[in-house]
């Protein structure tokens, strides 16, 4: 007898085999900016869009994009991290 699978699981799954996964959670990393950068940061920040894995966002401050250019890995590793999966490898600040 086979063990049960939990829903999410198995929405997982389906969303992986679909290929939706990716951008889903690109669109939830989108979403969850502001809590993961917080309140600082998301109100500097302009638009953000996610293509084929880069992370473009546009920042009002020059002193902000420097400390974001500087942790690049760091960011990169903390948004996929919270999203649970690896939606971007690349991060381009404008």
């Amino acid at each position: 007898m086979s063990k049960p699978t939990a829903i999410n699981d198995l929405i997982n799954s389906y969303l992986r085999e679909q290929g939706l996964e990716q951008s889903i959670l690109g669109e939830q990393l989108i979403r969850l900016w502001p809590d993961i950068m917080g309140k600082q940061v998301a109100d500097l920040t302009g638009t953000i869009e996610i293509k084929n894995q880069v992370l473009m966002i546009q920042i009002r401050s020059a002193a902000l994009k420097q400390q974001l250019f500087e942790c690049k890995r760091a960011l990169i590793k903390k948004l996929n991290d919270a999203v649970g999966g690896e939606v971007i490898k690349d991060i381009r600040i404008r």
